[in-house]
């Protein structure tokens, strides 16, 4: 549909017919709502081109498009220019302005947006309010959140007002706080939903509440209040954790009864788990389910599985995981290996992590920077300083850089090992693949 419409106003332009301001301001609501903000920008250049002269509401669209797009500067220049053309920002417009400063941190900025609200008479409206509770509450400031709450006027806080509160209190641990402020939404006649209960399970299952957490899942029931997956999850990752795998296997039976489908915690936390109890083989199937069900795993879950193996001194497993994902159909790419043999070198079986580039080779998929760094820097460490400079040989050979990024998770890592990895980085320095100006800037910062 929204296609149609662009070629419609393609068409008008060609024949040089002006379109009306409210089938402008459709059409790029129409964008907004597909996703596709670059092509607003586009959409309007072509309308100002053609004689259409914004007003408020146009402006609102381009407001919308900044904030999706996290650009404040280009937000304060569509605000001046509708100062200098005269055009009064409305509700809506104040409040995407804030919601923009909110999401990057600006607290000044969204309470100048307030200040000028109040001095224009435009009332904040609960939307507004609602922002910068949510700011305040996201970096913990409680104090600066519940002030912000108290001062609400010609407005009526909403269930996301209280949300907001119980859950910035239960994340600042203060779930006596969260408790009253779900008090007080009840004795307002608002009752709490299924995000709300989450705030509050997420808060008991961290301070190892788990029967008191099933009370609350219990309430939901009777409340006819439908769990989703974080609900799910949040108990899954909880009974993992105490090691009761029987226990968060019921929770994502639950899970499927309801009509809910795994999603990557769930299949995290239980990998997680399986490898807390040894249970690998079990933890690998789970693994292979998440891939099947088209999930990638994250370098943690596969480094689980290695460590698991390690701990057993089972090697042999981590070098067929390969082959096994041939046998079972599974993409082969260079992300497995990246996750298997970074992993291998960390826990300093460095032949495990040779035999996988060999093989990884031998399937022709060629190894980038992180692997070859790995081995560099597994190498060095083992004293073995010709197979070190024989990787980075490669690297410089086939011009593999090593990113700020990359230098920060070695060094980090390891930096109880100080002399070792200094010389390290120097050798990488001299091989031309850092600029020793870009070294010495980050170990400034990192000091």
């Amino acid at each position: 549909m929204t296609q149609d419409a662009i070629q419609v106003f393609e068409q008008m332009r060609l024949h040089e017919v002006k379109p009306h301001l409210h089938a402008c301001t459709v059409l790029l609501n129409s964008l907004l709502k597909d996703g596709v903000t670059h092509m607003v920008w586009k959409i309007y250049k072509k309308m100002v081109q053609v004689g259409v002269v914004p007003n408020t509401y146009i402006y609102n669209c381009l407001f919308h498009a900044c904030s999706k797009a996290g650009d404040v500067e280009r937000a304060e220049q569509l605000l001046n220019e509708m100062d200098v053309k005269g055009l009064l920002p409305d509700i809506f417009t104040y409040n995407t302005l804030i919601s923009l400063y909110c999401k990057k941190g600006m607290h000044y900025e969204a309470l100048s947006i307030q200040n000028r609200m109040e001095r224009e008479g435009i009332n904040l409206d609960i939307v507004s309010y609602n922002s910068l509770i949510y700011r305040f509450c996201k970096e913990g400031r409680m104090r600066e959140a519940m002030r912000m709450f108290s001062e609400i006027k010609n407005a009526t806080p909403n269930h996301v007002t209280y949300t907001t509160l119980i859950d910035g209190y239960c994340k600042t641990n203060e779930l006596e706080e969260a408790l009253k402020m779900r008090e007080m939404m009840e004795a307002k006649g608002l009752y709490p939903g299924v995000v709300t209960f989450n705030s509050i399970l997420r808060k008991l299952c961290q301070d190892g509440r788990i029967r008191d957490a099933n009370k609350l899942l219990n309430e939901m029931s009777e409340r006819k209040i439908q769990a989703d997956n974080i609900t799910c999850n949040t108990l899954i990752n909880a009974y993992c954790k105490i090691g009761d795998l029987k226990s968060a296997l019921k929770f994502k039976n639950k899970l499927l009864e309801a009509g809910l489908k795994p999603d990557p915690f769930t299949y995290k936390a239980l990998i997680h788990g399986f490898c807390k109890t040894n249970e690998l083989e079990r933890a690998k199937e789970l693994m292979f389910s998440m891939l099947d069900a088209g999930f990638t795993p994250s370098y943690c879950t596969y480094s689980w599985i290695v460590d698991g193996y390690n701990k057993k001194d089972n090697m042999d497993s981590v070098l067929a995981l390969p082959d096994e994902f041939l046998s079972r159909g599974l993409c082969l790419d260079v992300s497995v290996y990246r996750a298997l043999i970074r992993r291998s070198c960390k826990v300093e079986r460095v032949e495990c992590a040779e035999r996988l580039f060999n093989h990884m080779e031998g399937k022709g998929i060629s190894g980038e920077s992180v692997i070859y760094t790995s081995l560099a820097y597994a190498y060095w460490k083992a004293g073995n300083v010709r197979a070190a400079s024989s990787m980075l040989e490669e690297m410089a050979r086939r011009r593999l850089m090593i990113t700020v990024k990359l230098y920060r998770c070695f060094s980090t890592s390891d930096a109880h090992e100080n002399k070792v990895s200094q010389f390290f980085w120097n050798h990488v320095v001299d091989r031309g693949l850092m600029s020793r100006n870009t070294m010495y800037k980050i170990q400034q910062k990192l000091i």
